[in-house]
């Protein structure tokens, strides 16, 4: 640690897919956290590490947050609806990442990410407008500030047109009719945050981008000791890097529910003779049908998982990885 260490706590809270993970492995340069384009990839609380010269940055990887009525109609692990809760009570800054590609939810903050700012409104938090490469009109990114700002920034107010007017399409999202009476109703309304002290646009793909928001969060690091070691990357063990890794890949080659019925089992994790990482898990299904779709004609599918999370986790572990992976039906 260094004679002056500073430390800065963030936690990243959106919506499910908003781009909370990719944004997370850009900023730590390592792919280290599960990225697909099904949601709640990631499904608990991960955290990342970030150690440049004196400042130490982490990052708390939250599922994207959802209401209890979803985690009950679709069964969802306890873990997505209460650990966005949990990271915000050790929080120094929170990032509220939106995705601007999505047409139905970038003209409104989530009424549950709102009641989590109103909550800890005591901590700092910036807005992130995020896949800004997808629009077509980058006027549409003034329009959004402007709303999900409330029009304030860092308490001084924005000079931007108001763009979401009341339009007579059904699917156009509005605020819900308010008294100003009571504050329930007042609530009820709201769709903007106006105490963001930032507004940053990039697209998480983006280096270049990315690298703008990892020289400010480094600079509000304040005094206080390190947590980790400079040499420290992510608080996942190497064996959950590697189930999350298989996941991934699983999300992103299976169609509609297949991967998330899916339970991974390690069964060989040990270093071969000459160093490298040898690897078997066993992936079970409940149904027969589910086997044949992992597999693949003549095993192609689970081969090239295999091959994929084999070139992924070289990169994140710096050595070769012979990895095995046996497809059963759950007994």
């Amino acid at each position: 640690m260094p004679e002056n260490p500073r430390v800065l706590r963030v936690v990243l809270l959106g919506a499910p897919n908003a781009g909370k993970s990719t944004l997370s492995n850009q900023l730590l340069g390592r792919n280290v956290f599960p990225v697909s384009k099904k949601v709640h990839t990631t499904r608990c609380q991960a955290l990342g590490v970030i150690t440049e010269k004196e400042s130490q940055v982490i990052l708390l990887d939250t599922p994207g947050i959802i209401s209890p009525v979803k985690q009950k109609r679709h069964h969802l692990e306890l873990s997505l609806l209460e650990d966005p809760w949990k990271s915000m009570e050790s929080a120094d800054l929170v990032l509220v990442l939106v995705d601007v590609s999505d047409k139905w939810t970038r003209n409104q903050l989530s009424p549950q990410v709102l009641q989590c700012l109103t909550q800890f409104s005591q901590v700092p938090s910036i807005l992130v407008l995020n896949k800004v490469d997808c629009l077509k009109q980058k006027s549409i990114l003034l329009e959004l500030t402007a709303t999900l700002t409330e029009g304030v920034v860092n308490g001084k107010k924005l000079n931007v047109r108001q763009a979401f007017r009341p339009c007579p399409d059904t699917h156009c999202p509005r605020p819900a009719a308010k008294d100003l009476n009571t504050q329930s109703e007042k609530n009820a309304g709201k769709i903007g945050w106006p105490n963001f002290q930032e507004i940053f646009m990039l697209s998480a793909l983006s280096q270049e981008d990315v690298k703008t928001l990892k020289q400010y969060l480094l600079a509000q690091a304040q005094p206080g000791p390190w947590e980790f070691h400079s040499g420290v990357l992510t608080s996942q063990t190497p064996e959950e890097i590697c189930i999350n890794k298989i996941r991934e890949k699983l999300l992103e080659y299976l169609p509609q529910e297949v991967p998330y019925n899916v339970q991974q089992k390690t069964v060989v994790w040990e270093e071969g003779p000459s160093g490298e990482l040898i690897i078997h898990q066993n992936l079970l299904v409940p149904k027969e049908s589910h086997m044949r779709i992992l597999i693949g004609e003549k095993g192609h599918l689970i081969s090239q998982i295999a091959q994929e999370v084999g070139r992924d986790l070289m990169d994140i572990f710096l050595c070769d990885i012979q990895i095995r992976l046996s497809v059963k039906l759950l007994k």
